[in-house]
């Protein structure tokens, strides 16, 4: 470890650690809670270069496939806040479904056993909604079932999470450690991936439509998949509630918007608040996922109170305003 891990017995504040606070999800939680000045933050970074910027954070440079890291990262840590993995596109999860499986596995099976080990309070683990087969009609969490296959291109990534979510109700049944499984649906805004190698489809849209050449953009597919898309402060609304009112030991609750929109529909509000002109082309030859589903979040909204305040529109409003003082066309 690159960097001094200090006590966490300074203050009567709680500490909380972020792993995989420089990704898009990691660092909105690293803002908000830096903002609010409620906890000592402890964060981890990996590949990318700590943020400075952030003052009183205490930076973790580690690798958390390695338990040695692993254990010192997690000592003196009150709640865990587990967004660090191995993430990409639509482009890698056809072409090289994989990369989603091994390392993932790895560091989330140590951080549970040595959370579980160190008796850490509460555990926040995000799954995903890849699981679940495709619906016209809205999702609940019992609706998952074990025994129907899941699609063959999320095969890997579905059955890893399915796996992990059962780690987490395995460890809370020993006793030391409350987890929060998130079960999220398509998650935008600041500092998403704007790579459209990487980027999954609201991000890669923003960028094609903000780069777009002779006004004119591809899109992947026809466009008729829905996706039910939430903006990433209602997330962390969430997730802040899931602390404050989560009573059980272990929990899965689906977090989304609750709406499904269509690709094609999706393309076309942004490219209407971007004030731009510009024409979409659709390249049937390129890979798409096919599913269509939204989610029932009645559960959150019954046992946590949680409910999504920010609607698409407003989402994407706040996002291309983000993306245009921050990424450089």
């Amino acid at each position: 470890m690159a960097d001094q891990i200090k006590s966490s017995n300074m203050n009567n504040k709680k500490t909380i650690l972020i792993c995989g606070a420089t990704g898009f999800i990691g660092r909105n939680i690293l803002e908000y809670y830096h903002k609010q000045d409620k906890y000592k933050i402890r964060a981890t970074h990996f590949n990318r270069p700590k943020l400075d910027q952030y003052t009183n954070v205490e930076w973790v440079n580690c690798d958390l496939r390695n338990i040695q890291d692993v254990k010192k990262v997690l000592n003196g840590v009150d709640i865990v806040f587990q967004f660090a993995a191995t993430t990409t596109g639509a482009k890698d999860i056809v072409s090289k479904p994989y990369i989603h499986v091994t390392d993932n596995v790895v560091m989330n099976s140590l951080l549970l056993r040595e959370s579980y080990e160190q008796g850490i309070g509460h555990f926040i683990f995000p799954s995903c909604t890849i699981m679940y087969q495709k619906s016209e009609s809205a999702i609940k969490e019992e609706d998952f079932n074990p025994k129907d296959d899941i699609m063959s291109v999320y095969f890997g990534a579905g059955n890893t999470k399915v796996y992990l979510e059962k780690m987490c109700e395995f460890y809370s049944r020993l006793g030391k450690t409350k987890h929060t499984v998130i079960r999220h649906s398509n998650i935008y805004g600041p500092y998403d991936k704007y790579d459209l190698d990487k980027s999954h489809v609201f991000g890669a849209t923003i960028t094609k439509v903000m780069t777009a050449k002779e006004n004119k953009i591809t899109v992947w597919g026809t466009g008729e998949e829905k996706r039910d898309l939430l903006y990433v402060d209602d997330l962390i609304d969430f997730i802040e509630l899931s602390i404050e009112n989560q009573t059980s030991q272990y929990e899965i609750f689906n977090v989304g918007l609750g709406k499904a929109i269509k690709i094609k529909d999706l393309v076309d509000k942004i490219i209407y608040y971007s004030i731009l002109k510009i024409e979409t082309i659709h390249d049937l030859s390129m890979p798409t996922i096919p599913t269509s589903l939204f989610l029932d979040c009645s559960k959150a909204k019954k046992l946590l109170n949680w409910y999504p305040k920010v609607t698409l529109e407003e989402g994407i409003i706040k996002t291309l305003d983000w993306y245009k003082k921050n990424i450089k066309t």
